[in-house]
């Protein structure tokens, strides 16, 4: 009988891997549920700004679309929004967004290795970085604007310091929850501190210091607002201030969605240097 049961279970063809599971079916899904997703919230949308009939309060998805193609254009001799165009004003508020977020980011990282690896430094810097993290940032732009004046250095100066204590945070956590048998192995080769730390500490902690970044390029775009309520024009939060002065909500709807929609892009970036950069990450 055994015999004759092993051909059979030998030829038994093997069980087929669920459907969610197939090679691009996971993909196909989750594009699938986006879509439903975007349309759904744009059905409440169109049908919630059509029963309030208030474009003040709930500008339709329509009258949107509308300021985007006059925003974008030169329409009866006006050039976009106060004389830029919407790519314009984007444009200049990435471009602050950008160096402020490379000026925090560079310091948090600085500051986050200090924190991580000095004891004492630890103990005196880190209730200072926790204080900053919690002030909201128009109580500091304020000052920024008695000091510098209202060009760019006080734009810069907000995002920069917004962009900071995320990132310093994450660093000095993960550099201080390295892995304390890799760096006595490096100390145990004849690896100094400093080696050590650039070559065992630093590596290990990059997955959390990415998440620390993209933290901190996420408060550099929410306070692009705040950054450019002086002077902000050009710029995309200066043309949201400007607009809602005005009561234009369906510029404002537009600048918002502007900022949300290259914020993903910019988060996108950063999801792809991570992959390539820390491969290792989520491998146990």
């Amino acid at each position: 009988m055994t015999t004759l049961l092993a051909p059979a279970e030998a030829t038994e063809p093997a069980a087929k891997p669920p459907a969610a599971l197939a090679p691009g079916g996971g993909l196909r899904r989750r594009v699938a549920l986006r879509l439903l997703a975007l349309l759904v919230l744009y059905a409440l949308w169109e049908i919630t700004a059509r029963a309030l009939d208030n474009p003040t309060f709930i500008p339709s998805p329509g009258a949107v679309w509308h300021q985007l193609i006059i925003t974008s254009s030169v329409h009866d001799g006006v050039r976009g929004y106060s004389g830029h165009l919407l790519i314009e004003h984007l444009a200049v508020s990435l471009r602050r967004i950008v160096i402020g977020s490379a000026v925090g980011v560079a310091a948090g990282l600085l500051v986050g290795v200090l924190l991580g690896t000095v004891s004492w430094l630890r103990v005196v810097a880190e209730p200072v970085v926790t204080f900053v993290r919690a002030l909201p940032p128009l109580a500091y732009f304020s000052l920024f604007i008695i000091w510098f004046g209202i060009d760019e250095t006080p734009k810069l100066w907000l995002l920069s310091i917004a962009a900071l204590p995320p990132v310093a945070v994450a660093t000095a956590a993960a550099v201080h929850g390295a892995p304390s048998g890799l760096v006595e192995a490096a100390r145990a080769l004849g690896a100094g501190r400093w080696q050590s730390i650039r070559d065992v500490v630093l590596p290990s902690a990059l997955p959390e210091i990415f998440t620390g970044i993209r933290l901190a390029v996420g408060v550099a775009y929410s306070s692009v607002v705040a950054a450019e309520t002086i002077n902000g024009v050009p710029g995309i939060g200066g043309m949201v201030r400007d607009a809602q002065r005005y009561s234009q909500t369906d510029v404002v709807v537009l600048g918002l969605f502007a900022i949300g929609l290259s914020g993903l892009l910019i988060d996108a970036l950063l999801r792809i240097a991570e992959q390539r950069l820390i491969p290792w990450r989520g491998i146990s």
